[in-house]
């Protein structure tokens, strides 16, 4: 199992436990923010924007809050806009890791991170160490039951798509970044429905990790890292099998 897929598959179960903690709201609520800064207000001209708030509306965000932070982002209301910074790093086995953060504060969030490196024998690296190693692209999931592979690969490479995995739960549509709304239009014009929509990190290669040692290691370090309050999302190349996973749970 790819550390991509591992991640996805956690974060799904996640989610739902964040949810109660309120935090999908200020994921998506900074989500937006970073949008609208870097590509406008209008989301009929900006995709990641109008994806951010399709999910925001998904997530039953009440629509003041959702046009606050539109404005908020855009430069149209007062207060300090957040920013998108990824940090890159080396978890143990030589596993990259990105870290896609949401801040106003950046020397905060680099100590924190750093911090956990450090207490979790990784270290960061400069920009662009890791990142080399990702496609950068878009993503998009639909539950396993919305069709066969032959119908799900017709009908998402004739939505513009280019590829589609199988990862035992979902299936996973990979896209161009710029194409990402346009695919999950298609898709749902398709009688499809998409249960996650967004601009993701996808590793080349993956790096095996076969010890328990390393293993438990590896995994605690990315569960930490997701677990700071600037952090959007966190992207591995870990590879490892589902009889090992299993047995650190």
């Amino acid at each position: 199992m790819s550390g991509h897929s591992k991640w996805a598959t956690i974060r799904r179960k996640k989610e739902k436990i964040d949810a109660a903690r309120g935090k999908v709201f200020t994921k998506l609520i900074r989500e937006i923010q970073i949008a609208s800064r870097m590509g406008g207000s209008d989301i009929n001209s900006n995709p990641r924007l109008r994806t951010a708030v399709d999910a925001a509306k998904a997530a039953n965000m009440p629509a003041a809050n959702l046009d606050k932070a539109i404005k908020k982002g855009a430069g149209e209301l007062e207060g300090q806009a957040m920013e998108e910074v990824v940090y890159e790093g080396y978890g143990p086995a030589g596993v990259a890791i990105l870290i896609e953060c949401a801040t106003d504060n950046r020397n905060r969030t680099v100590g924190e991170i750093r911090a956990i490196f450090n207490r979790r024998g990784g270290s960061m690296a400069e920009a662009g160490a890791v990142s080399w190693m990702f496609d950068r692209l878009g993503y998009l999931t639909l539950d396993i039951n919305q069709g066969s592979e032959d119908e799900m690969m017709e009908v998402a490479l004739e939505a513009g798509a280019s590829d589609v995995k199988n990862d035992g739960e979902v299936w996973e549509v990979f896209c161009a970044t710029s194409d990402l709304y346009a695919v999950k239009s298609a898709l749902e014009a398709k009688g499809k429905k998409v249960d996650s929509a967004e601009l993701s990190f996808i590793p080349k290669n993956t790096v095996k990790v076969e010890d328990v040692g390393p293993a438990k290691t590896v995994l605690t370090l990315i569960e930490l890292l997701e677990e700071i309050d600037d952090a959007q999302n966190v992207y591995s190349n870990y590879e490892m099998d589902d009889a090992l996973i299993e047995s650190l749970a």
